[in-house]
């Protein structure tokens, strides 16, 4: 699959109505297509099972990202979603801390997030360059440091891997509670509340000593599921 065939196929199915509203809602000024996310993960899936190896998958989705369509940006961010990559995943992992400081849109960010997930997962140790990108100027870069790790919230009976992974990043949620930017404080929220569906204890211990210097809609979010 190369990058033409890949915009032909979503320029396929291509929504004009849709895709004004689309352009209204997320402002960036770039072409909206009007796609489905149903739409762009299955293309994207179907891209993956094809490609020949991890480099032709990193060139693809390079080659979708450059062309700045907001559906190419979100397929590409949807290549990398295997659980497992052989014999190891150096290429996507490079391909998506690249493309992190030009986030400018939380579904962009969020769909390239997806395979970030699984990579860390893959190596948890990704998590030392994570801790970097909490000190970022860049708002989405930090914002990263969140959504990237929620995949260690998933379990109910953590590993002790995934302990550690969600100790580390509750301590970065302290450390940012006063951040003022409202995606981070939504960001930080969305962590705890997911954290709080699996270890109430965990999340409530963490609101108790900092809920009060995080803005009220975030204390509110993060304790959405607490009793």
């Amino acid at each position: 699959m190369n990058v033409d065939d890949a915009l032909a196929a979503l320029r396929a199915h291509a929504d004009p109505e849709k895709a004004a509203g689309m352009a209204s809602y997320h402002k960036a000024d770039r072409e909206y297509l009007g796609l489905s996310n149903a739409i762009t993960g299955d293309l994207a899936t179907q891209w993956r099972k094809d490609a020949a190896d991890q480099a032709a998958l990193v060139a693809l989705a390079q080659g979708l990202w450059d062309t700045d369509i907001f559906e190419a940006r979100i397929a590409a961010g949807k290549l990398f979603l295997q659980a497992r990559m052989r014999p190891d995943d150096t290429l996507a992992w490079g391909w998506i801390t690249s493309v992190v400081p030009q986030f400018d849109s939380w579904a962009i960010a969020d769909a390239v997030a997806q395979s970030a997930q699984k990579r860390l997962v893959q190596d948890p140790s990704r998590l030392d360059l994570l801790e970097e990108w909490t000190q970022a100027e860049h708002l989405w870069t930090r914002r990263a440091a969140f959504v990237f790790t929620l995949s260690f919230v998933k379990s109910r009976h953590p590993s002790a891997t995934e302990k550690a992974a969600r100790d580390r990043v509750l301590n970065w949620a302290a450390a940012l509670a006063q951040d003022p930017e409202w995606f981070i404080q939504k960001a930080i929220a969305w962590w705890l509340r997911d954290l709080s569906k699996r270890d109430q204890d965990a999340a409530r211990i963490w609101l108790e000593h900092n809920g009060d210097r995080l803005k009220p809609f975030a204390a509110k979010e993060a304790a959405r599921y607490l009793p």
